[in-house]
């Protein structure tokens, strides 16, 4: 992404959302969801945790108030940390939202440096913003600093070679199949080394 495309496309994935309010934790509810997640009964989830079934289900319940002890015994049944048992989820289960989006009928944004293709532009209030992107620069003189923004970025690459320069670490070439994840905030740019222009799949997180 260059210039300040990064930015642009996360604000059109950002402007039709606003943060929902959080829920005050009831534990029991979210044990009881944790356990429904994994598919178990209440003997199969305390045998995991290696506690009675009416402890679990008490808690459950909301009828005691399980000590430290029993807390870790139940994160490491459920596989989670104890802070992620008081870590509400953010939004439903299965909220059923999907978007498809066809070959060719994503929305384009065409820069000097790359041809970006938005994808799911449909669906508001997204937590990634996914694009496939057209890398048509050669040089890394061909951009214009950094790019920089907030979040966590994956590309994967598509078709051709690319060499993703870093503000921390050593350029590296990617070819089909390879893929990067990195910290969004340290400066990055792409630029193709094949003889036609590279394609790539870019997931940059909006949360």
């Amino acid at each position: 992404m260059a210039g300040s495309d990064p930015k642009t496309l996360i604000r059109i994935a950002r402007e039709s959302g606003a943060d929902a309010p959080v829920a005050p934790l009831n534990l029991g509810e979210r044990v009881r969801d944790l356990r429904k997640a994994r598919g178990w009964t209440l003997e199969q989830a305390a045998t995991q945790a290696g506690l009675a079934r009416s402890t679990l289900s008490k808690i459950e319940n909301g009828q005691m108030s399980p000590t430290y002890e029993a807390l870790k015994k139940l994160a490491e049944g459920l596989a989670i940390s104890v802070p992620q048992l008081f870590t509400p989820p953010s939004r439903a289960q299965v909220s059923g939202r999907m978007a498809v989006t066809k070959q060719g009928e994503g929305q384009g944004h065409a820069t000097a440096t790359y041809e970006h293709e938005l994808l799911a532009g449909q669906l508001t209030r997204k937590q990634m913003l996914p694009y496939r992107a057209r890398i048509r620069a050669r040089d890394i003189e061909e951009f214009d600093g950094w790019v920089r923004h907030d979040g966590e970025e994956f590309l994967y690459v598509l078709t051709g070679v690319i060499r993703l320069y870093t503000e921390f670490y050593e350029p590296v070439d990617l070819r089909r199949g390879d893929s990067a994840y990195y910290d969004a905030s340290m400066g990055h740019n792409v630029i193709s080394l094949s003889e036609e222009d590279a394609t790539i799949l870019w997931v940059t997180s909006l949360a």
